[in-house]
């Protein structure tokens, strides 16, 4: 899988992580809840897919109990920032210019943030959670903090019009806001909350919603501690989300 940042939301690499604040709602807020659920397993070896210039990762890396970060990415202008950005984190912070379809090495956290949606099916999205599912040790977790939207018309129209409001109050015009959407379509897939769970528990993970702000979300999947066969109920699996903000609110 190929993927530029700078053809696809149209804005310089040095510029980036400004833009991404006005683009997304809770982007702070959203990283250090991904940065915490990571932490919660006190990883040796954690994931960070489409890893971008590394926010997610210098989160992480703020945390004591995480061990090393690997760095995954396809567009090197990214990586290249995240290296100056993670220059202290010494060989706590690792990088690899490959896809994240590319097969995982054994860790304890596959983590990404805003880079899923980039996975364009759920069948594809099923087979990427299966092999991080794999590539865990028991106890281990998939942290994804993502954008889900509703299947409905409706419901898809209202987290739209929140998205929306967000970045007309970050100082974007609402007619350019809206051909963001349409532009960030021709590569961006957001799936409902309710599939993207259900793909992580076909995975064999308890899943969970534990954060979510408009449509803003952060899904975990914990690899039980004893294997069970995929699919298979185990205890945990089924759990309702936690409570998230309403995408209306």
């Amino acid at each position: 899988m190929s993927h530029s940042v700078r053809r696809h939301l149209r804005v310089d690499i040095a510029e980036y992580d400004a833009s991404i604040r006005r683009f997304i709602p809770g982007y702070e807020a959203m990283l250090a809840e991904a940065a915490k659920a990571v932490a919660a397993v006190s990883p040796r070896l954690v994931l960070d897919l489409g890893a971008g210039t590394g926010a997610l990762s210098a989160a992480i890396l703020e945390r004591d109990e995480v061990g090393t970060v690997e760095l995954v990415d396809v567009d090197p202008e990214m990586l290249a920032q995240a290296r100056v950005r993670l220059a202290g984190a010494g060989d706590r912070a690792r990088f690899a210019l490959r896809s994240f379809d590319d097969p995982f090495p054994a860790c304890d956290a596959v983590t990404a943030s805003l880079a899923l949606h980039h996975v364009p099916t759920l069948e594809a999205k099923g087979a990427l959670f299966r092999r991080a599912a794999e590539a865990l040790r028991p106890g281990g977790v998939v942290v994804n903090a993502d954008v889900t939207m509703p299947a409905d018309p409706e419901g898809r129209e209202a987290g739209f019009r929140v998205w929306a409001d967000h970045l007309v109050v970050s100082g974007i015009e609402e007619r350019r806001a809206w051909e963001h959407f349409a532009e960030w379509a021709t590569e961006d897939t957001y799936f409902p909350l309710e599939e993207e769970l259900r793909l992580l528990r076909d995975a064999g993970l308890d899943a969970r919603c534990v954060w979510r702000e408009g449509p803003s979300t952060i899904l975990v999947g914990t690899k039980p501690q004893e294997p069970v066969g995929r699919g298979l109920p185990y205890a945990g699996v089924g759990s309702p989300p936690l409570p998230a903000r309403d995408l209306q609110g």
